[in-house]
């Protein structure tokens, strides 16, 4: 037992490969992980979009399902990386991309982890101010302190978390379930609708980029599993907690959508704390506030292993050894920062900063399209999971200081999504001739790693 199990324990590492000595877990953790961290609100309020779509029940289940089983895939094929590796998700990036090319992709993933943060503080901030009968100012900063405590921590105490909660969520959403399909089948029946095929494809690809977004998090995850962990143990654990709980959650914010005709996410955390009735909306709120911590200590902790992998691009430097020296100040520094950051914009967020906030982030989960195909393709198929993790921080080794032959596929591979994106702030020409269907994702990922492996197919990798 190394100190980081021991409950109470703060985890001492960060960026830093974790030698087999302090390896410890089983791929069983994955599953509640990934699990708890979707059984919260912004999941919900996502699975609303299907009925803004115009989506029914069953055209709006269909897309639910398929994009987040086909999406899931790309995002737990992941989790294998960090017990083989042992590093972080986004510094493994360094050997496609550079040590210092890396900044880029790590950059934009920082600015996700901010959007997603403040959006989710913003659901969590009206469960607190229900509950405690504050303003939904001060509910934001309840909600984002136990995050943050819980961040401080680290990794052992994050999985234990989401655990612990994993059993409630299960039996209060299924009491969520039964109410809203109550609710459902109490409606006056409604003509038939048929739905739009390019609607249910745009639906398709939404939900899927959902579970493409994750990638960035997922070996933050599983890096302190022994080296010897099977890869599909791995990643099959990762696929059925995310996916499985993005469906249900998503599921219920369509039926809410059909209930209570909502278009929009505007209320929704109060629309579900009335679903059990009043003797029951505390316990509502409660599991509300759990569910949106349990999301935002993974965007506080990625946020901080990305910090940290910019900080170290430089090499040995005084700066990097002092990061690699101290990485749970690291992660409570940075993440003090990011949580200031976001808890500040949740705060001062009014109607149209949600609005301009959700399709700005949006529109940038184009850019992890790529990425993924990229950071996949050499992974299974160029290197089949042998790297040398030392050249990882030396921009003078192997993996160079910027790949440009890599930084160039990834351009392309997000040049060639703009004429089949369709997003509120643009919509592509192929996507429009497609009556709003949006395909970009599976082009984005089938360009991108067929580019990358035809360049270094020869298993050269960065010295491609």
């Amino acid at each position: 037992m190394t100190s980081e199990t021991v409950p109470g324990a703060i985890e001492r590492r960060a960026i830093d490969p974790i030698p087999e000595s302090e390896r410890h877990g089983r791929p069983a953790a994955l599953f509640t992980l990934w699990f708890s961290a979707n059984m919260q609100m912004t999941t919900v309020a996502t699975g609303l979009v299907a009925t803004a779509l115009g989506l029914g029940l069953g055209s709006g289940l269909l897309a639910i399902v398929l994009g987040n089983v086909v999406g899931g895939l790309f995002m737990a094929y992941h989790a294998a990386q960090g017990p083989k590796l042992g590093i972080p998700q986004m510094i493994q990036s360094r050997a496609q991309f550079g040590v210092a090319g890396a900044n880029l992709p790590v950059a934009l993933v920082i600015v996700l982890y901010v959007g997603f943060f403040t959006l989710s503080a913003i659901l969590g901030g009206e469960a607190a101010a229900a509950l405690f009968g504050v303003s939904k100012a001060a509910g934001v900063v309840i909600v984002d302190a136990l995050a943050f405590v819980l961040l401080a921590f680290g990794y052992d105490q994050i999985h234990r978390y989401e655990r612990y909660v994993a059993l409630v969520f299960l039996l209060v959403f299924g009491a969520v379930t039964i109410a809203l399909l109550s609710r459902y089948h109490a409606m006056p029946a409604a003509p038939a609708k048929a739905a739009s095929p390019a609607m249910v494809v745009l639906g398709i690809s939404i939900f899927a980029t959902w579970q493409i977004t994750y990638a960035p998090y997922v070996a933050d995850y599983s890096r302190y599993l022994p080296a010897d962990t099977s890869f599909l143990r791995s990643s099959a654990h990762t696929y059925l907690g995310s996916v499985l709980a993005s469906i249900w959650m998503m599921s219920l914010g369509l039926l809410a959508g059909l209930v209570a005709n909502k278009a929009a996410n505007a209320d929704t955390t109060l629309f579900f704390a009335g679903l059990l009735g009043p003797g029951l909306r505390w316990l509502m709120l409660v599991v509300i506030m759990l569910g949106i911590v349990g999301a935002n200590v993974l965007n506080l902790y990625g946020a901080a292993m990305s910090t940290g992998t910019i900080l170290t691009a430089g090499g040995d430097t005084t700066l990097a050894r002092a990061v690699l020296a101290r990485g749970s100040a690291l992660r409570i520094g940075v993440g003090a920062a990011i949580a200031v950051i976001g808890t500040a914009l949740a705060v001062l967020a009014s109607g149209s900063f949600v609005d301009g906030m959700t399709n700005f982030l949006l529109l940038l989960l184009y850019v992890f399209v790529p990425w993924t195909a990229i950071n996949l393709t050499d992974f299974y198929l160029v290197r089949q999971g042998s790297y040398d993790i030392g050249a990882i921080y030396d921009p003078a080794g192997i993996y160079r200081r910027i790949n440009w032959s890599t930084m160039a596929i990834y351009a392309v591979g997000i040049l060639v999504e703009i004429p089949f994106m369709n997003a509120e702030l643009y919509e592509g020409p192929i996507a429009r001739a497609l009556g709003g269907a949006d395909i970009s994702w599976l082009v984005g990922l089938a360009v991108s790693g067929a580019l990358y492996f035809a360049v270094n197919r020869a298993g050269r990798g960065a010295a491609a």
